[in-house]
């Protein structure tokens, strides 16, 4: 066994696939679901807690997507905009 994962040789068989399903487009007909992603904080430090939080973000609009749901999940900034600049 590889001591790490390369995602190189699984995408390369499996990425034609997906793209010929349509996974990757939208479903305009769909119920509409957003999800606002608040950009990372640059005045702390990493912790589990921002990684939770990515991952149930993740889990949410991939979720609705399957459910056929028309997702987006958006970028966004802080009140003062700190974090993007």
């Amino acid at each position: 066994m590889d001591k790490s994962f390369d995602p190189k040789a699984v995408e390369s068989r499996w990425y034609p696939e997906w793209e010929q399903a349509g996974v990757f487009r939208a479903a305009p007909a769909g119920a509409p679901y957003c999800i606002l992603l608040p950009p990372p904080n640059v005045t702390g430090t990493l912790h589990m807690g921002r990684g939770f939080n990515q991952t149930l973000m993740v889990a949410l609009t991939h979720y609705h997507r399957m459910r056929g749901d028309n997702t987006l999940w958006q970028p966004g900034t802080d009140h003062a905009g700190i974090a993007t600049q």
